[in-house]
């Protein structure tokens, strides 16, 4: 075979999952599906391991390279993976296969078969290269909490083991085979790809910063301003550099709906011009169900059953036969083979190119998509984080775990009379949380939860038998739910560490709460992203840098770069309101007209649609109470808005309107970022105020903490949160070079210098104006435009 045979990786594990499931989608399930998806297994397996004796060597590393050749194609297939364990005996070898479950192991009277399987890769591979007539493998099935364990153990014939693995590999190779196939074809398309757009300033710069990054294996953190096009600047050299070999798949992880269609828009845009590439967006489950309300089981659904019998046909058909996968394809295809759309969805995800999603399918231990990453080894990824401001937030909500106690007692109401150990078990953990609840009249600080935490543990274990035995009953979905709180509460604590705090409150309702609080999520975005090869990180409100590189696992060696704006600074026009506070002192009935006044003068200068942002609904509401019969034509945004709603706001903002619209928004809210009105859609924003967060038990505690370890305790609880919100409102305006556009900062606060070190560059210089001066000032701009 030639030295320029073609390589296809996979592990072990990815490997027997693929090709060995089968039967049922059912989510009734509790334990075994669950059996290693837990965190605490890693503890089992260090444990476990570390209590054999000297014939027993742990974590063992076994690869193998299979020539391959199929229609004239040459290629190697390297499957790869751990062995949990080797045993060597005077007689025998034995592989052993380590998997931790909260279930009681007197349900288990076989071995998972994809555990099975596992085990009997690894012994043909460690066979085969020790030339050994026979092995024995093992499963070790341990329960997290008794620390029970239960062994199956057999011993294998090399011959016999060697004609399963033979038909293992004849299976997966007409996988390989396609993808090879593909894979020089999406190539070729990729090396004919030029740029779509003449470049705009600093645009071309861009793009090959992303190209460097992702050949350095660097990651790259992008402040660019609304214009530079952001989006097609990342995933054109991203897929430049997939075409020369250096990386395998894009992700393009996202926030908000909203934004995953402008990364589709641009996928489809190369794609007219000539690219050829398979990208897959991951939607909802709820949206893409054919359910009215997704129930993954065969008694509910009829696609569930036999489903995993069906589903490498499906996939496997779909990407034979189409070149551009949409929603409506993997709709069409499931329908087809009659399988379920969002597993499918996911299983054509493992072959795609590009996979479009929100950040929780990459970075959110509860839904992550396992199959990506749970090898050891780097992996050939780059990640587009796009919005990447948003994932600080996200990240600390995802990595931080809440237990209420409310829930506990809903669920000892609902199983009540059908199991007494259940019972017992949610009445000590109750127990544990009432004895916190009498200690705290408001946010308080715990030290130490090492005995709350027990007793979830053998909670856990009581709840895996109490829903192996039962299917189904009242009030399934919520002990469902606290289940799963409960798993992720313990997963949480397993990688908890001085980047944390524990706390107890009450939520709004007065229910009180245990929570986990995630710090600081670096340390947890990490283990992710020293997964992949690189990462892009880019946003229009990164300021600052240093933050947001702290913050999301940024290291020295990587780079930071700012995208000059290319508008033409004569096309806006920025003034600050020097005699207008929003400070909770200063919130009265003078105050509000006086914003309401300044709202006038700079809305009458010229007709045409503006945005008013406000740092809360409850500002919002009273200035527009107080100004009517002042300003005409208001429109208010709803507190919880349909989709239907929310395009229906959207779509007023009309070119050239026939009288001026002014839009009352929420900052932070759905209209202040990933909105695109070009052009005199929108033509001006007040910004209302500084966006700090409301003061409140959670936020004070980030601030002591950030005080403690970085002496900037009020920046990082409020200042940094807040200005996003500022420039993400204000950059509504302005979105393509030809736009012209003014904005307004109404509060005195602007004017510190904490405040305008985090102006963007393309804010200077700006005007200081009172109400009076306002008037000639806007006059004077919209007259020169």
């Amino acid at each position: 075979m030639g030295d320029t045979a073609e390589i296809i990786k996979i592990s072990v594990r990815n490997l027997v999952e693929f090709i060995f499931r089968s039967g049922d989608l059912d989510n009734r399930v509790g334990g075994r599906r669950e059996a290693d998806a837990m965190q605490e297994g890693s503890r089992i397996h260090r444990k476990i391991q570390k209590q054999m004796g000297s014939s027993y060597t742990a974590e063992v590393p076994l690869s193998l390279t299979l020539p391959i050749c199929r229609e004239d194609i040459e290629f190697l297939l390297v499957v790869e993976g751990r062995a949990d364990g080797i045993i060597k005996e005077e007689e025998a070898v034995i592989i052993d296969e380590i998997k931790g479950m909260y279930m009681d192991l007197e349900y288990l009277s076989e071995p998972v078969p994809v555990h099975k399987a596992q085990a009997m890769c690894y012994a043909y591979i460690y066979a085969l290269q020790n030339e050994l007539e026979k092995i024995g493998i093992r499963m070790t099935y341990c329960n997290l909490e008794t620390e029970d364990k239960k062994y199956f153990e057999e011993t294998l014939d090399f011959a016999d083991l060697s004609q399963w693995f033979e038909r293992l590999k004849e299976q997966y190779a007409k996988w390989a085979l396609w993808q090879i196939k593909w894979g020089r074809k999406r190539n070729e398309s990729i090396k004919a790809m030029e740029f779509p757009f003449p470049y705009r300033e600093g645009q071309k710069k861009l793009v090959s910063d992303v190209y460097l990054t992702v050949l350095r294996n660097k990651r790259l953190f992008i402040e660019a301003p609304t214009g530079v096009g952001k989006t097609i600047s990342t995933v054109f050299p991203s897929i430049k550099a997939m075409g020369e070999g250096l990386v395998q798949k894009l992700f393009y992880l996202t926030a908000k709906t909203i934004t995953r269609t402008v990364a589709e828009e641009t996928k489809q845009l190369l794609t007219e011009k000539g690219l050829l590439l398979k990208a897959v967006t991951i939607t909802a489950k709820d949206k893409i169900c054919i359910l009215d309300k997704a129930d993954c089981n065969p008694d509910s659904c009829p696609r569930a059953k036999g489903h995993f019998d069906r589903v490498n046909e499906a996939v496997f058909d779909l990407l034979t036969s189409e070149d551009d996968i949409s929603r409506e394809k993997i709709l069409e295809y499931a329908g087809k083979h009659e399988v379920c759309p969002f597993e499918m969805c996911l299983d054509t995800a493992t072959w795609a190119d590009m996979i479009i999603c929100d950040y929780n399918y990459v970075f959110d231990p509860n839904v992550y998509l396992k199959r990506f990453f749970q090898n050891e080894k780097k992996n050939d990824y780059a990640f587009l984080i796009d919005e990447a401001h948003n994932l600080v937030d996200r990240a600390r909500e995802m990595y931080s775990a809440v237990l209420i106690k409310e829930e506990i007692l809903q669920v000892k109401r609902l199983v009540k009379g059908k199991d007494k150990a259940l019972e017992k078990a949610l009445d000590t953990v109750n127990n544990d949380l009432l004895k916190l609840k009498r200690e705290c009249d408001e946010t308080k600080e715990q030290e130490n939860v090492s005995d709350l935490v027990l007793h979830l543990m053998h909670l856990m274990s009581k709840y895996e038998d109490f829903l192996t035995e039962h299917k189904d009953f009242d009030g399934k979905d919520e002990v469902l739910s606290t289940y799963m709180n409960i798993r992720h509460f313990l997963g949480i604590y397993d990688v908890y560490n001085d980047k944390y705090i524990t706390y107890t409150d009450y939520t709004e309702q007065g229910e009180f709460f245990i929570k986990l609080l995630c710090m600081d999520p670096s340390d947890n975005l990490k283990t992710r992203l020293d997964k992949v090869k690189s990462a892009v990180f880019f946003s229009a409100t990164l300021l600052p840098i240093r933050y947001y590189m702290e913050q999301l696992g940024g290291r020295e060696e990587d780079y930071a770069v700012y995208a000059p704006s290319p508008f033409d600074k004569e096309n806006r026009f920025i003034a600050v309101g020097r005699d207008v506070s929003t400070k909770y002192t200063k919130r009265n009935e003078k105050e509000y007209r006086k914003i309401i006044e300044y709202i006038r003068v700079f809305t009458e200068s010229r007709q045409g649609n503006y945005m008013v942002f406000f740092p809360s609904y409850q500002m919002l509401n009273q200035i527009e109470e107080l100004s009517r019969g002042i300003l005409d034509n208001v429109t208010v945004q709803g507190s919880s808005m349909t989709e239907e709603e929310k395009e229906g706001f959207l779509n007023d903002f009309t070119a050239n309107p026939e009288a001026t619209r002014i839009a009352f928004c929420v900052m932070g809210g759905i209209f202040s970022e990933g909105i695109d009105l070009k052009h005199d859609r929108l033509i001006g924003a007040v910004i209302v105020g500084a966006g700090l967060p409301m003061v409140c038990g959670e936020k004070e505690l980030f601030r002591k903490y950030y005080q403690e370890t970085r002496s900037s305790g009020f920046e990082y609880a409020y200042l940094y949160q807040g200005m996003n919100k500022v420039l993400q409102s204000a950059g509504r305006v302005i979105r393509t070079t030809e736009d012209k556009g003014a904005i307004l900062l109404l509060e005195e606060r602007f004017l510190d210098n904490r405040y305008q070190e985090l102006f963007p560059r393309e804010w200077f210089p700006y005007q200081v104006v009172n109400k009076d001066g306002l008037k000639n000032l806007i006059d004077e701009f919209w007259q020169s435009n």
